[in-house]
């Protein structure tokens, strides 16, 4: 039973980290990064961080840093006072569990609020392996970097690059460091990538502390040791690497602790006794199954396993509660999801509202201006029918005027030549004024041609102004002296109707539209019936009924007799509903006739009556 004290004191150095005697100063920095924000969590280098940390504190180290999920500003402030720290020690020790990423032959460490969406980004947002290097080369006589990094990197996935020949690797980069008494350890080989284990722990942190603590035990051969326990524990598929080299001494992490004197023999049971309390000191499991394998039996044996039962209990407990935060976690993680799936169904439902009503607004828009066209060019080319209307009539009052001119002169001239000859008379006298006091000599067509345009101004007349006093110029005149209340003979263009027409100021006869067309000024505009209603004869929008069969008995008989009757006479011709107006008033088409609107002279459109 006394066997059992050498190895209980082994696990108690090793867990408790009994201070040696030795005056070398060991300073440590550890750093655990899991909970990513560009990606998803890592289960394990939080655990693996907090193990590493303890192992450190328990081996007598003088200063152990332990930093969790650190920004990039966290990590760079953690390196910066690290760096200070290591100026006056004999050991410097940085351990580094996370992400990392290899860019063009160079390592980087990844903080947890990086992104790295374009390669560019790495030189900006993480860490260069050199950096590290640099804060433990103060330390005088062992320099150790441990990296528990080289996970299969989820980042370098979606990492647009911006050169084409920009390489990013699997893994870390094959590194050889140029500071002599320096050491990196990888936890895979370059180039490959390691394995977070299916515990608590990855297989690489588990070999670390079980193997890095033990005193006098060199450090080549130790990570020999733990090269051979993860390869054994990951079937092959993982194997750590070291570069760097060292002298020809042993440098162990922990010194060997001199050998003890011998002391008097104690009974077997104050051993057992002892042995207990040392593994209750421990207070780990593998302490009470190393005590358990020595003491199998007895009091102090039930008593271990008990204190075995309450660990266990405990590791079960905190798996549990791990268990839990991860299904929290996950179901928080599906809320939020399904939350920003409803808002952008809600946005895209929004959006798809927005365009229907700018298109809706843009076809509107497209037909009020086609609207709008249409009313300016009726205004420009009722402006240009006024406008040539009031040109043909200056001219001929121009033309009248000229005339009127030539012929007093004339009448000046006989004037003159009667005095000169002192003829006496009064019938004379009188038939020398006359032409001054007379209307003026015009011919008859130009006269007609006044007429003619006085009748278009006041709206009588749609025909041109061609001076020719046909059927149409007389029907106008005759709609003249209907609304004017005048009586003159519409078969002659006098100067009287020429006078009494000028004495108007404006439309005289009304605006006389098609069927289906509304007066808007001196224009006809076609009416406008909103979807499911019609032009009536009236002129005005009603709605369509619906006709619904009704089921009656026929007489057969009566039915017979009307179709014999129907099919004897002869057709008719049915009316259209029409209205046409023209000189001598309005009336409606007759059966079998229709309206159609033609151009006439100085193309003018006018309604005209066509029979087929």
């Amino acid at each position: 039973m006394g066997a059992l004290r050498p190895l209980v004191l082994f696990l108690l150095t090793v867990w408790l980290g009994a201070a040696p005697a030795h005056a070398e100063r060991r300073v440590a920095l550890v750093i655990g990064n899991s909970a990513y924000k560009s990606v998803p969590r890592l289960a394990n280098p939080v655990n693996d961080a907090t193990l590493v940390g303890g192992m450190f504190k328990k081996a007598g180290f003088d200063v152990v840093d332990t930093k969790l999920d650190l920004s990039v500003v966290d990590m760079r402030k953690a390196l910066r006072e690290f760096g200070v720290k290591a100026r006056d020690a004999d050991v410097a020790v940085i351990y580094y569990a996370g992400h990392g990423i290899e860019l063009d032959g160079n390592n980087y460490l990844i903080p947890t609020d990086a992104a790295l969406e374009t390669d560019t980004d790495v030189f900006d947002e993480t860490f260069p392996l050199d950096r590290v290097l640099f804060a433990i080369e103060p330390a005088k006589q062992l320099r150790l970097v441990i990296l528990d990094a080289c996970r299969d990197n989820p980042f370098a996935k979606n990492m647009k690059r911006t050169v084409a020949s920009r390489a990013v690797g699997r893994g870390l980069a094959k590194i050889e460091p140029t500071s002599p008494n320096t050491m990196i350890a990888f936890a895979a080989k370059a180039g490959s990538t390691a394995s977070d284990g299916d515990s608590k722990n990855s297989p690489f942190s588990t070999a670390l502390v079980e193997r890095l603590p033990t005193p006098g035990l060199d450090l080549r051969k130790a990570f020999g040791f733990v090269r051979d326990d993860v390869l054994k524990n990951t079937g092959y598929k993982q194997e750590p690497y070291v570069y760097g080299s060292l002298g020809g001494d042993d440098v162990p992490l922990v010194p060997a602790k001199p050998a003890a004197a011998p002391g008097p023999q104690a009974s077997p049971q104050d051993a057992v006794r002892r042995d207990y309390e040392l593994a209750l000191q421990a207070g780990e499991k593998d302490a009470w199954q190393a005590f358990l394998r020595a003491y199998p039996d007895g009091f102090y044996a039930d008593l271990a396993k008990v204190q075995l039962r309450k660990i266990e209990a405990e590791q079960a407990r905190a798996t549990a509660a791990e268990k839990a935060r991860q299904a929290e976690d996950e179901k928080a993680r599906l809320v939020a999801d399904r939350a920003k799936k409803a808002e952008q169904d809600k946005a895209a439902t929004a959006a798809k509202i927005a365009e229907d009503a700018r298109l809706a607004a843009e076809k509107a828009k497209q037909i009020e201006d086609a609207k709008a066209a249409a009313a300016e060019q009726r205004r420009k080319d009722a402006e240009a029918a006024v406008a040539k209307s009031l040109a043909d009539k200056q001219a001929a009052e121009k033309a009248l005027a000229d005339r009127i001119a030539s012929e007093k002169a004339v009448a000046d001239q006989a004037k003159q030549a009667a005095e000169s000859k002192k003829q006496v008379g009064s019938e004379q006298k009188v038939a020398a004024v006359a032409p001054t006091s007379s209307p003026p000599s015009l011919s008859p067509q130009e006269t007609a041609k006044l007429v003619q345009s006085e009748l278009r101004r006041v709206g009588c007349l749609a025909a041109p102004t061609d001076g020719d006093w046909n059927v149409s110029s007389q029907r106008s005149l005759s709609m003249f002296n209907k609304y004017a209340g005048t009586k003159f003979d519409a078969k002659l263009a006098s100067f009287e109707a020429l006078d009494a027409i000028k004495a108007k100021p404006g439309r005289v006869c009304p605006l006389v539209c098609d069927h289906g067309f509304n007066a808007d000024g001196d224009a006809c505009v076609k009416i406008a019936c909103r979807a499911g209603y019609r032009v009536n004869d009236d002129n005005e929008c009603e709605k369509v009924q619906d006709k619904k069969p009704v089921a009656i008995r026929e007489d057969t008989k009566k039915r017979d007799a009307e179709r014999k009757q129907t099919e004897a006479a002869p057709a008719k011709p049915s009316a259209s509903g029409q209205v046409i107006c023209n000189g001598a008033g309005c009336r409606p088409v007759r059966p079998g006739c229709h309206i159609e609107q033609t151009y006439r002279a100085a193309s003018t459109l006018a309604n005209s009556e066509v029979c087929n």
